[in-house]
C-alpha cells in the first residue's frame, strides 16, 4: 500500500505502517487499557512539574517508510505535529498476550534507530518492566522507570494499583 493511502485512511484502532504493509496492533484487553490509562494519567498529573506531555496511540514516523503507533509516547514540552517526526523522550509499549518478542524487538529497534532515548516495555500480567536504550536493555528490578533530561522517576507501584 502506498504511504499516502495509509495516511489518508482511518483505522480503529490505528495501525502501523512498515515498508508498504499495514500492521494491526494487539490491544483491547482490560489490563492493557488500564495500564495505558494509568500511564497517561500519571504523566498528566505531573505535566507542569516535568514539562512533558504523554500521548496515547500517537503516530510516529520513525523512518521514511515506517510509522509506529506506540501505546504511549512522552514528549518534552508540548507536541506540535499531527504525526511526530522527531524522536520523543520515551516510547512506552504495553505487552498484550498475543505480542511476540520478534515483533516487539522490531519496534524497539525502530524506536532506538530513530533516536528515541528510552523505550519502556511493560507487562501488565507479570507487573514487570524493561528499559531499552542505545546502551542496552535491563529489567527495572528496583520498580522504577527513569529518564534523564528531564529527570523522571516513575514507580511501577503507581501504575499497578488495581
Amino acid at each position: 500500500m502506498p504511504i499516502e493511502e495509509y495516511l489518508n485512511t482511518s483505522y480503529s484502532p490505528d495501525c502501523e505502517y512498515v515498508d508498504g504493509v499495514v500492521l494491526e496492533r494487539n490491544l483491547g484487553e482490560l489490563d492493557h487499557s488500564r495500564l495505558q490509562k494509568a500511564l497517561v494519567g500519571w504523566f498528566f498529573m505531573r505535566a507542569s512539574e516535568l514539562a512533558v506531555e504523554a500521548l496515547p496511540e500517537q503516530r510516529v514516523q520513525v523512518h521514511p517508510r515506517r510509522f509506529r503507533v506506540p501505546d504511549v509516547c512522552v514528549v518534552v514540552g508540548m507536541a506540535t505535529e499531527q504525526i511526530l517526526t522527531q524522536p520523543p523522550l520515551a516510547v512506552i509499549e504495553i505487552l498484550s498476550k498475543d505480542d511476540t518478542m520478534e515483533r516487539m524487538q522490531e519496534k524497539i529497534d525502530d524506536y532506538l534507530a530513530f533516536g528515541v532515548p528510552y523505550v519502556w516495555v511493560l507487562n501488565p500480567r507479570s507487573r514487570k518492566a524493561w528499559v531499552y536504550t542505545s546502551q542496552g536493555a535491563h529489567e527495572a528490578k528496583d520498580g522504577i522507570l527513569r529518564t534523564e533530561q528531564p529527570a523522571i522517576s516513575l514507580p511501577l507501584a503507581d501504575l499497578f494499583r488495581v
